[in-house]
Formats: structure tokens, C-alpha cells, sequence
């Protein structure tokens, strides 16, 4: 079973995709346009925000650290 995040950032990634396509198609007006590209940016930084967090937690795994519950911030410059 899919945890609740995992459903997010596919829903949001499926969500993104279909903005893009009507941008792409000239489905929007102009304010529109504005509008909905302000929403893909949200979306993208919400679902680099996931990444960075499964990213951090694959890490942690690899190093064999038990999963604490919160993760802390992860800079993969400073990574093992």
C-alpha cells in the first residue's frame, strides 16, 4: 500500500503534466496562463521537496541508520 506522500507527489506530478499540455496547446487566456503557471510552480517545488526527502531517506537506509521518524535537512554535497 502506498503511504500518503507517495500518493501526492504522483498526483501532483499527474497534475503538472496535464498543466503543461494545455499550456502547451494555448488552452488558457493570458491571466490564466499566469495563473496556472504559478500552480506548476508550486507543484514542481512540492514534488522536488519529496524528492529531496526520499533522496535523504535512501541515504540513510544505505548507511544503515534506523529511520528516526523526522528527517533532518540533506545536502548531497556532504554525503558519504
Amino acid at each position: 500500500m502506498k503511504n500518503k506522500q507517495s500518493i501526492d507527489f504522483e498526483a501532483s506530478i499527474v497534475e503538472l503534466e496535464q498543466l503543461v499540455e494545455k499550456m502547451e496547446r494555448g488552452e488558457f487566456t493570458l491571466e490564466e496562463s499566469l495563473q496556472q503557471f504559478e500552480r506548476g510552480i508550486a507543484l514542481a517545488r512540492s514534488c522536488q521537496q519529496a524528492l529531496r526527502e526520499a533522496e535523504q531517506k535512501v541515504h540513510l537506509l544505505m548507511r544503515g541508520e534506523p529511520e528516526s521518524g523526522a528527517l533532518a535537512n540533506f545536502n548531497p554535497d556532504e554525503a558519504d
